[in-house]
């Protein structure tokens, strides 16, 4: 309907309540995952957060094995635990090789999984079913019975290893690179199970229309590999890591039981079994208690450093 000539026209109705109540409803909506995770947030709450605090909390303090026996708990100590810690040589060359043995883990992990994730691709059903059951048995023992499986393995007496090798009556546990060597192919032969299984189903979901278009322009298998599946698999790609970097800095049951609780010497070492000895060992359980804070710290600023850059490559990408 036109305004007639001469007259002004009719202001617009205003929106009224529907402009009002959309920012509501937006806040209602954003509200709504977290009322779903509240209930598991709670109970990682209780089984994380006080374990956490306590940790912190004894760090500060002089907790010894007369306060474990129901002594009166210490004075506040402040940063001394810290500070003995930082001050002692041992702590810097088991962080060293903590941080070495724990990247050689992760690397070797990702690639015997992603390599037998894309094999399981392209074999038949039956080997498919024979690799995958392997693999999940596996995953499924207990880290103590691999361990006590791996030294008999390569004991030096009645292994088959080395009767295979002709290596004699050598002790692969001797040599501290032989020994960290030894720990690392039973934590791979444990943790790539995981990395398979979970890259094998990313494979599965990327549609095939994809690979079959970078197939008919002439890529190559790593090309593909590289250029089209990793991007895809990227969110995959970043649990494994972040999971396999987490089990394999804070490895203890292979290298307490293969090394015999670190080795000659203790020159296989690892962060956990430092803080065992100090905690447990030697009862100086603030000491071990400042240990596992700090390697909490380390373990969180790699997976914040890690999740930052890869967020980077996505927005370049």
């Amino acid at each position: 309907m036109t305004a007639e000539p001469g007259t002004a026209p009719a202001p617009l109705a205003a929106p009224g309540p529907a402009r009002r109540t959309r920012p509501r409803t937006l806040r209602r909506a954003g509200w709504t995952p977290w009322l779903y995770l509240a209930p598991a947030l709670a109970v990682l709450g209780a089984l994380l957060v006080y374990p956490i605090y306590q940790l912190g909390l004894i760090s500060f303090l002089e907790y010894t094995q007369a306060q474990v026996s129901g002594g009166e708990p210490t004075s506040f100590q402040g940063l001394a635990n810290y500070t003995a810690l930082f001050s002692d040589s041992q702590f810097w060359s088991v962080l060293l090789a903590t941080v070495v043995f724990a990247a050689a883990c992760v690397v070797s992990t990702l690639a015997v999984g992603c390599s037998l994730a894309v094999l399981l691709t392209r074999v038949r059903a039956l080997p498919r079913l024979a690799l995958m059951l392997a693999a999940l048995g596996a995953w499924a023992t207990p880290a103590i019975t691999g361990s006590t499986v791996w030294m008999f393995l390569f004991d030096p007496d009645f292994g088959p290893v080395n009767r295979v090798l002709g290596l004699g009556d050598h002790s692969w546990t001797y040599g501290r690179y032989s020994a960290f060597l030894l720990v690392l192919l039973e934590v791979v032969w444990c943790s790539f199970p995981f990395v398979m299984v979970t890259v094998y189903a990313g494979i599965r979901a990327i549609p095939g229309e994809v690979l079959e278009a970078a197939a008919l322009d002439g890529a190559s298998q790593w090309r593909i590999w590289r250029s089209v599946m990793v991007p895809m698999l990227r969110p995959i790609l970043t649990v494994v890591t972040i999971q396999s970097v987490i089990w394999d800095f804070k490895v203890f049951t292979q290298i307490y039981v293969m090394t015999n609780g670190g080795g000659i010497a203790g020159q296989n070492l690892v962060l956990n079994v430092y803080a065992y000895q100090k905690a447990f060992a030697s009862s100086q359980y603030s000491l071990g208690s400042a240990i596992g804070v700090v390697m909490l710290l380390i373990l969180l600023a790699a997976t914040l450093v890690y999740l930052r850059l890869l967020r980077r490559q996505g927005e370049e990408l």
